[in-house]
């Protein structure tokens, strides 16, 4: 049995060893784009048509709101076409040209470049504890270089990105009515994030290749494992280090809208510790709202833009349907899977993270530990395409379970309401073609979430009434002292009992209604209620 498993794994790596990595990768490349594309066309067409959803006519207070949301979306949809044209052609030749070596190159040179000078101007004490002192080992020359690496593709991806986020936010945003942020604001973010990703990135990077660089059969698990690590320490400081850095969090101030938050809370048994007010409107006038956090530690963020465009109970509605997430376990389902994901990931590195031909099909003459991740991330696209879209699937059914939550809960009208609003003030695109939204969205178009929470409202009134007509057959049969098989059967919460059982039927209808049996006409009471007012009487 060894044997064979041993002549099958030769087997698999000499098939592994023998393919073209890069033109298979370059064929796919090409395959995806054109089929981005054919969504995107068929995207467009449903953009332009002349005419909102028939289900949405009448819906929104603007009347001129079908013509500004096209014109936001078109705006959108041609600064994505030319964004991903560019991004696609800069991708193509950096891989066609064997940019990804040169780059590894050119780094290796800036560690040299940076020994030097730590070896002029560091004790030397210094020097060996950051591997930096001309005697460090090749290994951690590598693990430098890596870091160097990421510094130089991430600046590289900073300085190309400029000119286009400058562009959507100061022309395509600010035409439509939503930025708020400044130049100087904007540069600031900008630094602030640099900062940042020169605190985080060579500690992460570090650590990163040397997990890589072990021999180990539990890679795998120890690459797993330290991301899993390095996402708990994210989420445990972004609250309280990164955010403040870009907005401003105060306490939501008393009142009724914190007390009802508050009590919704109480009643789903939602671990609240803080619930927050952030300063959106200082960069643009979109609106959110979202909570976070693990454990008994949650926190629950409203934008102000949300507080000034959306009612009380609106927003209690939104919240409720965020709090669903949590109470129908979609955030430990997304969690979960999400760590599934990574460690499939990571295993099938394994496969081919030795593979020669991997390193050289794409130009490299050595093989640093740090681009296997790098070139498998390439060419375990096609895989990452199936994974997203079935993700987006599940994220679209867990919104929609998310909306019923909060239809049960009561909030189905003013949930309605609130989507409209959002959806006006954000000028969100009305048609969306099916095929694109099943690829592209996480969340469903407002037309399918509004038939959706229609359905609700609807079932859950008719729950409402046949729950009163089961109340008043189980009231009536115990005040007049019989038919006591009818009283046992409605009361195992079966509504088609009051049609098998004619007599009760007859009965009630020559008798007062169970809320006049009880004194509550105005609101129709629980079977336990009638329960107890009866057996009282």
């Amino acid at each position: 049995m060894a044997d064979y498993v041993d002549a099958l794994l030769d087997s698999l790596k000499a098939g592994l060893d023998a393919l073209p990595y890069k033109e298979l990768y370059m064929g796919f490349f090409l395959v995806v784009t054109m089929f981005h594309m054919a969504l995107d066309m068929r995207q467009l067409r449903a953009i332009r048509r002349p005419h909102p959803p028939k289900e949405l006519h009448g819906l929104f207070k603007d009347k001129g709101l079908y013509a500004k949301t096209q014109a936001y979306s078109l705006d959108k949809w041609w600064f994505g076409l030319a964004h991903g044209l560019v991004g696609t052609a800069e991708t193509a030749a950096m891989v066609a040209f064997n940019g990804i070596p040169w780059a590894w190159a050119s780094s290796g040179r800036a560690v040299t470049t940076l020994q030097l000078v730590a070896l002029r101007f560091l004790p030397t004490s210094t020097l060996s504890l950051l591997a930096l002192n001309s005697d460090a080992s090749p290994e951690a020359v590598e693990r430098w270089q890596s870091v160097m690496f990421v510094l130089i593709a991430a600046g590289w991806s900073m300085v190309s990105d400029l000119p286009w986020s400058l562009y959507s936010t100061f022309v395509i945003e600010t035409k439509h009515g939503f930025n708020k942020s400044t130049l100087g604001l904007f540069f600031k973010d900008m630094l602030t994030s640099t900062a940042l990703g020169l605190v985080i990135m060579p500690p992460v990077v570090l650590g990163l290749t040397a997990i890589l660089q072990l021999a180990s059969q539990w890679v795998a698990v120890y690459l797993w494992a330290f991301f899993l690590a390095l996402a708990l320490f994210m989420l445990a400081i972004f609250p309280t280090l990164i955010q403040p850095l870009f907005n401003k969090y105060e306490p939501l101030p008393a009142g009724p809208l914190r007390e009802q938050i508050e009590g919704l809370a109480v009643k789903l048994q939602f671990p609240l510790r803080k619930l927050f007010l952030v300063d959106g409107s200082k960069r643009s006038g979109h609106s959110n709202a979202y909570m976070f956090g693990f454990g008994r530690n949650k926190r629950i963020v409203l934008y102000d833009t949300l507080i000034k465009q959306c009612s009380e109970p609106e927003i209690v509605a939104v919240l409720g349907h965020e709090l669903g997430h949590w109470k129908l376990g979609h955030v430990t389902v997304n969690f979960a899977m999400g760590q599934a994901i990574t460690l499939l990931h990571f295993s099938l590195l394994t496969l081919v993270r030795a593979t020669p031909a991997l390193y050289t099909s794409f130009g490299f003459k050595s093989q640093p530990a740090l681009m296997s991740v790098i070139l498998f991330g390439l060419i375990s696209s096609p895989l990452d395409e199936v994974v997203n879209f079935l993700m987006h699937v599940v994220s679209r059914a867990f919104e929609f379970q998310a909306d019923g939550f909060a239809v049960g809960l009561g909030y189905g009208e003013h949930l309605r309401t609130a989507l409209v609003v959002m959806q006006e003030e954000n000028k969100g695109t009305m048609h969306v073609d099916p095929l694109y939204s099943a690829y592209h969205y996480s969340h469903p178009p407002l037309v399918e979430r509004l038939k959706a929470i229609n359905a609700g409202v609807t079932a859950l009134a008719q729950k409402i009434k046949e729950d009163r007509v089961i109340g008043e057959c189980v009231c009536y049969c115990f005040t007049s002292s019989r038919l006591l098989r009818s009283a046992v059967l409605c009361l195992m919460g079966a509504a088609e009992c009051i049609n098998q059982v004619p007599e009760c039927v007859e009965a009630m209808e020559a008798r007062p209604s169970a809320q006049q049996v009880v004194g509550q006409a105005a609101h129709p009471p629980t079977v336990a209620a009638l329960q107890f007012a009866v057996l009282s009487d």
